[in-house]
């Protein structure tokens, strides 16, 4: 039997769908154009003027060769050919087909010196069919952006993009796989010094479409870098609202007077790497109480101040089984977790030379991430409760067109390509634990499309809040919601994240205090987005979602798209070497050694006390074991030790003939 309350919300969401039938023909009549804010040189764009890639298939874009990108990008690297060959030629780059082909979705393509490549990008068509049918269009294309956009192929082109990453150094206090950056492994050290950080951070700040981003700082290991607090500082100064460290937690775990300075000097963020629950299901980063220095970290950052987002690399066969638990741990602890970022593994850095069996093994996909967690939470409808994180931008843009033309900075937006990245929402009563998809109680589809009718219309702040509330009642089910929870709630939660009526939620710009913290954090209910980020590798690359990359990073050469930096042609390798500062062994004679944890070796904590609610399962639940029984290598040393041994016949046979 439901709360009066839920029955009195039904009429009321009723009545809002009646007021929405003749309030829609008020937005679509006569609309305003757009106005051109002062953080952008062009108008915001009506629905109808987005322009989306080809989606759907088959279809055929631009891709690379594998092997032929990585010739090209040694030979850069070691001084055989310069790197304005990749402003001006297309060296390494191929035609691509994506298909339907036994019930998944597939990259093929064709190399005339390599031959034949094919990958998989989804296990699921109508889970990609419904992604990809519910984006909404790109961004405002990037403008007065000469000095950072300039990378041939790769050069991004539309929108702002809604993470900048800068990596402070490529010094890292572990050693493990999977890595982007290879780090401590390439033979030198390149580490950005306080001007290089601040030229980056003032020329990300004058490219239009100026958008709010958070400024990711990362490595290698960000803490190890003797700027790191005065690079958060400076974000901040810049007017920047969130600041993040992208971190093993290592140092926050055994430091937590480092953790005060960090949020006294404005980190608002702790992207946490994090691969399960349990020192087991981390046994594969071969740091022996890996797990226990996440949970001092958070402990010791949220005391702090800073919220936490675990960062989960999915990697088939190794700690997709974790999926379930991380999720369960975030629903168990509420009041610390801000947000789930799984990162379905790229073959990239430490893995770029992977062999076919362990690449095939260790795929995994968004359309896997949305299985694994209807397998195994029981909720979320991959074809139904799934949507491309760059729906956000529909809401981005419903705050632009509230805060008006004269806002210094336009709204936080996640246009990336749909390919990219997929989300569901959950809320959670911090109190008693009740969970429920959004999807069950609001039309977000619905909800989106009536956005984008009020921002199209181009009305006042009165008429755009209004519109709003309007079209979020008529999409609320009071029935599918939490017990306790509210219409006020759902519209709280939602001023709250956008700022329409100004209401203090507790400040997040850069004066913001304790005070503001615990306010922002007070209310009872928490929205927990589990949000699958896929970076591409060579195997899948595709130039289309290169050009709309949200996760640009800031460079000595300028803005360059993630996957571009990281995979692809590896931009990281080229700039990295030509900018390096010492080889390894010079930078150690001159500052000395830093400790790395590797080899099993525990990380000296003082003592682990931390509050967090832990499932003992979970906890007592071994490593997972499903290559191991296919005999497929879970690492990269570990394929390379496998790839030196000799077959049981072989070695044999070698002692016979000898």
């Amino acid at each position: 039997m439901h709360r009066p309350i839920k029955y009195a919300e039904k009429a009321l969401a009723l009545t809002a769908s009646a007021v929405w039938g003749v309030m829609q023909w008020g937005y679509r009549f006569r609309q305003n154009p757009s106005f051109t804010p002062k953080w952008s040189d062009e108008p915001i764009l009506k629905s109808w003027e987005k322009t989306k890639p080809t989606l759907g298939w088959p279809r055929e874009t631009d891709s690379l060769c594998p092997i032929c990108t990585r010739e090209l990008r040694q030979d850069i690297v070691d001084g055989r050919r310069d790197a304005s060959v990749l402003l001006t030629e297309r060296t390494g780059e191929i035609k691509a087909t994506i298909l339907q082909r036994d019930g998944k979705v597939l990259m093929v393509k064709d190399c005339p010196k390599h031959g034949h490549f094919e990958d998989v990008l989804s296990i699921d068509p109508a889970f990609t069919r419904h992604i990809e049918e519910m984006f909404m269009g790109r961004d405002i294309r990037a403008h007065d952006d000469s000095r950072s956009h300039n990378h041939g192929s790769s050069t991004i082109l539309h929108g702002r993009g809604a993470v900048l990453t800068i990596d402070l150094t490529n010094r890292c206090n572990m050693m493990c796989d999977p890595c982007f950056t290879d780090a401590n492994q390439v033979g030198y050290v390149h580490e950005l010094s306080w001007e290089q950080i601040k030229t980056i951070l003032d020329n990300g700040a004058s490219i239009k479409p100026r958008r709010q981003m958070s400024v990711q700082f990362s490595g290698g290991e960000p803490t190890l870098s003797p700027h790191f607090l005065d690079a958060i500082r400076y974000a901040r100064k810049l007017g920047y609202n969130s600041v993040q460290a992208a971190t093993n937690g290592i140092e926050f775990g055994m430091r937590p007077e480092f953790c005060r300075e960090a949020a006294e000097a404005g980190l608002r963020y702790a992207y946490l790497q994090f691969d399960g629950v349990g020192n087991a299901p981390n046994s594969h980063r071969h740091v022996g109480n890996l797990f226990d220095v996440k949970l001092q970290a958070i402990e010791n950052l949220h005391s702090a101040g800073v919220d936490i987002v675990p960062v989960v690399t999915i990697i088939n066969g190794v700690n997709n089984e974790q999926v379930g638990r991380i999720i369960e741990f975030a629903i168990d602890n509420p009041k610390k977790m801000s947000f789930l970022s799984f990162q379905p593994v790229s073959f990239t850095g430490r893995d770029e030379e992977v062999s076919d069996e362990r690449r095939a093994a260790q795929r995994y996909t968004l359309a896997h991430l949305a299985h694994d967690v209807k397998r195994q939470m029981g909720f979320g409808e991959p074809a139904r409760d799934w949507f491309p994180i760059s729906m956000i931008s529909t809401f981005s843009e419903w705050s632009d067109i509230t805060k008006g033309p004269q806002a210094a900075f336009g709204q936080l937006g996640c246009r990336c390509h749909p390919d990219c990245g997929a989300a569901m929402a959950l809320v959670i009563d911090k109190e008693t634990h009740e969970v429920a998809p959004v999807t069950a109680f609001l039309d977000v589809e619905q909800f989106t499309k009536d956005i984008a009718t009020v921002n199209d219309a181009a009305r006042s702040r009165t008429w755009a809040v209004a519109g709003a509330a309007v079209a979020l009642l008529r999409n609320y089910d009071p029935f599918g919601a939490p017990s306790r929870f509210k219409l006020k709630d759902i519209w709280e939660k939602f001023d709250k994240a956008f700022g329409a009526t100004k209401k203090d939620y507790g400040k997040v710009s850069g004066d913001r205090t304790m005070s503001d913290i615990e306010k922002r954090r007070s209310d009872r209910w928490a929205f927990i987005f589990i949000a699958g980020m896929w970076f591409q590798d060579l195997w899948t690359y595709d130039f289309r979602r290169t050009e709309m990359c949200i996760i640009p990073y800031g460079t000595e050469e300028g803005e360059i798209s993630f996957c571009a930096y990281n995979t692809g042609i590896g931009w990281r390798q080229i700039i990295e070497k030509k900018h390096m500062q010492a080889t390894v062994a010079q930078y150690y004679e001159k500052h000395g050694r830093h400790q790395i944890y590797a080899g099993n070796h525990f990380v000296p904590l003082t003592a682990l006390r931390h509050s967090l609610s832990l499932n003992p399962d979970a906890l007592q639940a071994a490593a997972q074991t499903d290559l191991d029984a296919k005999g497929v290598a879970k690492t990269a040393r570990e394929e390379k030790l496998k790839a030196r041994k000799p077959a049981p016949g072989q070695a044999n046979q070698e002692r016979v003939a000898s």
